[in-house]
């Protein structure tokens, strides 16, 4: 009988390589909140993927940045919490984009044993994929794969590395969970994430959502602005924008939820310590 083996692994990477998608890659179905906007995933999130022999607890990081705000900060040091405390840590990068300082940075701070997973193979050509992995050769990390997270290609290979390196006898989540995330963090992040594909540049920043109350036929949501003028803008026009985001997340929460949502400015809430505990980051 083969032993049962678990481990902890974090995705760690810039901002819009590719980590929550790749999370959602691993476990075959959408377990975070995915945008081409930086900085969407705002907490650690973890997906937990167990068959008969293994269970892998992956744990989905926000981009790490320079930041411009106490949320910015907090962002990195929730960052760099998670991947110190794992087993094996999922360096990513864009195979389109060039090494930046941000990738730099990441990769500088892994250990050896980390994994390289260079994303969105699937759009790059072969010679940027051949020169980015020359590039990546310099940190001398234990192993590369590149890899498209949106056409899976790669994922394979790399899930079973993965595993390869899993040694805890333990195993940590019953073997249906998929997640720790709380429903109402979902729901949350479920809004955020179509407000993102709605707004224009300079607001998804600004924006946060947090259930305020939730029961097994109503959920209502709160949306935070920073300022008045955002407010207007996040409603859409005769509540266009509201209405489309609702119809969107009403599609997941399942027949006869009725969900309510409401916009609310909090000056600078980025900065306001009290309200960053409130909303959990």
């Amino acid at each position: 009988m083969t032993e049962f083996r678990s481990g902890f692994v974090a995705i760690v990477g810039r901002p819009n390589v590719g980590k929550s998608a790749l999370l959602n890659a691993f476990m075959g179905q959408k377990v975070t909140i995915v945008s081409r906007r930086p900085n969407t995933t705002r907490r650690n999130i973890r997906g937990i993927l167990t068959d008969s022999s293994t269970q892998i607890v992956f744990v989905d990081t926000p981009g790490i940045h320079r930041p411009k705000s106490m949320l910015g900060e907090r962002l990195n040091a929730t960052a760099v919490e998670a991947a110190e405390d794992v087993d094996l840590q999922l360096c990513v990068i864009d195979a389109t984009a060039d090494v930046g300082p941000g990738d730099r940075r990441v990769l500088e701070s892994a250990p050896k044993s980390a994994f390289v997973v260079l994303n969105k193979c699937d759009i790059a050509t072969p010679d940027q994929i051949a020169r980015q992995l020359a590039r990546l050769s310099v940190f001398d990390k234990q192993e590369y794969f590149p890899v498209s997270a949106r056409t899976k290609r790669g994922i394979p290979e790399l899930l079973a590395s993965v595993r390869a390196k899993l040694v805890d006898p333990i195993q940590y989540y019953p073997g249906d969970a998929l997640s720790d995330q709380s429903e109402s963090a979902w729901v949350a992040d479920l809004v955020r994430e179509q407000l993102l594909a709605l707004l224009d540049d300079e607001l998804p920043h600004s924006v946060a959502c947090r259930v305020v109350e939730m029961d097994d036929r109503r959920v209502k949501v709160e949306i935070l602005v920073e300022r008045e003028s955002q407010k207007p803008i996040v409603i859409g026009r005769k509540g266009e924008n509201l209405k489309r985001v609702g119809s969107r997340v009403r599609t997941m929460l399942g027949e006869g939820v009725f969900l309510e949502l409401f916009v609310r400015v909090e000056s600078n809430w980025q900065s306001h310590e009290d309200v960053l505990d409130e909303l959990g980051l």
